[in-house]
């Protein structure tokens, strides 16, 4: 990999205000109506990923900067919070049956992946590359905890997780990126998969038409109560996640997990009360500002020049994730399941609860709480079909030594 430049700006603060910086840039852009149809092909949600990792790719920002953890500590749970506490639980469950089989069927293209991907090219890998390969599949089902987890579970070696970070980055979000892209495709997909998505377009027509009947102008004091639920929330969560232990030898739920569904919890909570009112001045559209910001956070600590460094760990990747996606797209063809459930399904568990929301939001805006329910799911599972995907592995290098 070539010598990595020095970034132009390296203060937390001065980060953060870059970012900020071009996510408003991107959506001046997309209001221009000359460019409209640019923006409707390669929608701006897609351009808050991309132009953050080049930037770090030129050396703008650097890939690690606290004001990166920052966001991902305290602005996750904020967007989390402000668009699970308004949400129509009801209508939501009705989506449950074809959501939890795509989110399950994610799950299991990961762990018959992995062995075939690895069978496909073991033999130009270092003899323990599959302990790095099942640390992998433990982010890629249910996220860093999970790799963690399962790195300590099989003994992967300090050494090998750095090609393993290389290809989660680069092969997981460059998935993610593809996912935000196919967005403005969906109406064709669905077409040509002959999905039936009336059931997803009458929840997210009443959830829309029940939002835009409550819609009023935002007050100083709306925005008030805004932000200090969501802040105040988002804060006593990631307090309450710092202070549960964290579970499993490995660790199975980290201090992250407990934060994510503790701030799940208090936002579904806060949905049958008085608070889910402040979606009427428009509480999910700030958290679906800051779900934006996370992506931003998200795209700068990716850096292109990256693929350079584990070119066949990388291709084991590819043909991982594409063997995923396969599958995805069978199961979405067998049960006429919208792109929307495979996009989410797929990003529920190599996204985890970070991108999830993301994605689903990008589809269908009413839709984000959504993506956070199949990614706490996907937490469930998650280690169980890790460590399954870990002894496949296993197998597979011993047939290969």
């Amino acid at each position: 990999m070539p010598p990595e430049p020095a970034a132009w700006i390296t203060e937390p603060t001065g980060v953060f205000v870059y970012l900020a910086g071009v996510l408003a840039a991107i959506y001046a852009l997309a209001g221009i109506p000359r460019l409209a149809k640019f923006f409707e092909i390669l929608p701006p949600i897609l351009w808050a990923y991309m132009v953050p990792m080049l930037s770090t790719t030129v050396g703008v920002v650097p890939p690690v900067s606290p004001a990166y953890d920052w966001i991902v500590r305290y602005v996750l749970p904020l967007a989390l919070l402000l668009l699970m506490m308004t949400v129509d639980v009801p209508s939501l469950l009705r989506l449950g049956k074809p959501a939890t089989i795509m989110m399950l069927a994610g799950t299991f293209g990961i762990v018959i992946g992995g062995p075939i991907a690895f069978a496909a090219f073991g033999r130009w890998l270092p003899p323990d590359a599959w302990k790095g390969l099942a640390a992998l599949s433990g982010s890629w089902i249910g996220g860093s905890a999970q790799l963690v987890a399962v790195a300590e579970s099989v003994g992967t070696p300090d050494a090998m997780l750095g090609p393993i970070i290389v290809v989660d980055t680069v092969v997981g979000y460059g998935w993610m990126a593809i996912l935000l892209f196919l967005s403005a495709w969906q109406a064709r997909f669905d077409r040509w998969n002959r999905a039936d998505t009336a059931l997803i377009e009458e929840t997210n027509a009443a959830l829309a038409d029940k939002y835009e009947a409550i819609r009023r102008p935002i007050t100083l004091r709306d925005a008030a109560l805004i932000m200090g639920v969501g802040f105040v929330g988002a804060y006593l969560t990631v307090t309450v996640g710092d202070a549960l232990p964290e579970l499993g030898d490995p660790k199975i739920i980290s201090h992250t997990t407990w934060a994510v569904i503790a701030v799940t919890t208090l936002g579904l909570a806060l949905a049958f009360t008085r608070v889910s009112e402040l979606e009427g001045p428009g509480a999910s559209r700030l958290g679906s500002l800051a779900l934006y910001l996370l992506v931003t956070a998200i795209g700068a600590r990716g850096d292109l020049r990256a693929i350079l460094d584990a070119p066949m760990f990388l291709a084991t990747g590819a043909l991982w994730m594409s063997i995923h996606v396969a599958i995805m797209v069978v199961m979405a063809r067998w049960i006429r399941a919208p792109l929307f459930f495979l996009a989410t399904g797929s990003m529920a568990n190599v996204g985890g609860a970070a991108s999830a929301p993301v994605v689903a939001t990008v589809y269908h805006p009413a839709m984000a709480p959504l993506g956070v329910l199949m990614a706490v799911a996907g937490y469930v599972v998650g280690i169980y079909a890790a460590l399954s995907c870990a002894w496949l592995l296993g197998q597979v290098a011993i047939h290969l030594l």
